[in-house]
């Protein structure tokens, strides 16, 4: 049956990946909204029909959903972008008779968290209360666990590529849940081709703990990774709001902290149980089968990829 998907944000990383996933899939028609399409890669604009327009422009927004049977929001930024340009989309969503919004998740399970706690996640749990106050709108939320590719990136203080380093809080044994964008994109094309799709989907690419991880590193490229405990969950968690109450604007000081803590305290973990039987056209990938993927010296540098070669 022919599926209409509506991308916004579609000059994105995870957005191009997605765009390319649907393209692989029978029967389904693009349309894209972003501030300048000449930012499409020829190898997507040239098969997707693209609008221009801001997340506030209300004149330009409601033709991009008009005629759509699900609108995918890829928008990343402020809690501005996140929360009050997302409800613009849903009300034209509910305006033009879109039966269904994907909204910008794929994450860790937020709906276990209270306001505050990871706050960049604090725009996904307003903006499934606003889907869940819908009547003419079904909100879909796909939860991928972390993505896969900022693991063994420079920033998140996990690996440290340089001295082949896994630098980790807690015991080693919590279990880490990721999926890489590809993946993630895989997925929620599959979503977006399922009319029956709707609320909370749990589709991840692999669980195993941190030195299961440095483990498959091991095997893998047959180099064996030094292991650094950084201290207990107890210390992360004081360190980080320590860092956040020392200086609230040196973001990047404390948010991938942030990150890990909740990733390893068991609070957001998005399994054991998944949704991933519901799509068996897609291939999970795992920790491992990523690092299979990867040449070892691509490895710290793949996040800056994503969304490239599509």
């Amino acid at each position: 049956m022919p599926v209409t998907v509506g991308i916004a944000g579609i000059t994105g990383k995870f957005a191009r990946e997605l765009a390319a996933a649907l393209l692989k899939t029978p029967d389904v028609t693009i349309k894209g909204y972003c501030r300048d399409p000449t930012k499409v890669p020829q190898s997507l604009s040239s098969k997707v029909s693209l609008a221009k327009g801001d997340a506030f422009d209300t004149s330009a927004i409601r033709p991009f959903v008009s005629g759509c049977d699900v609108v995918v929001c890829c928008y990343l930024g402020d809690n501005k972008l996140m929360v009050d340009g997302q409800k613009l989309l849903i009300d034209a969503c509910a305006a033009e008779g879109v039966p269904r919004y994907v909204a910008s998740d794929w994450s860790l399970d937020y709906t276990k968290l209270k306001l505050g706690e990871l706050f960049p996640k604090d725009p996904m749990i307003h903006i499934k209360a606003y889907l869940d106050g819908q009547d003419k709108v079904k909100g879909v939320h796909i939860l991928v666990g972390m993505f896969i590719e900022p693991f063994f990136g420079p920033v998140f203080g996990t690996f440290d590529a340089s001295t082949t380093t896994f630098k980790y809080w807690g015991t080693g044994d919590e279990i880490w849940e990721g999926t890489t964008y590809r993946n993630a994109a895989e997925y929620t094309a599959a979503v977006c081709a399922d009319k029956n799709a709707s609320g909370i989907l749990r589709l991840v690419g692999g669980r195993a703990t941190f030195r299961e991880i440095a483990g498959s590193f091991e095997k893998v490229y047959g180099e064996k990774p030094k292991l650094e405990r950084q201290g207990s969950t107890e210390d992360l968690f004081n360190h980080m709001h320590e860092l956040r109450k020392k200086d609230p604007q040196n973001l990047f000081s404390y948010l991938f902290l942030f990150f890990q803590y909740y990733m390893i305290n068991g609070q957001t973990l998005v399994g054991p149980e998944l949704d991933n039987d519901k799509y068996p056209q897609v291939k999970p990938v795992s920790w491992e089968d990523y690092l299979r993927a990867v040449p070892r010296d691509q490895l710290a540098g793949a996040y800056f990829n994503v969304g490239q070669n599509v």
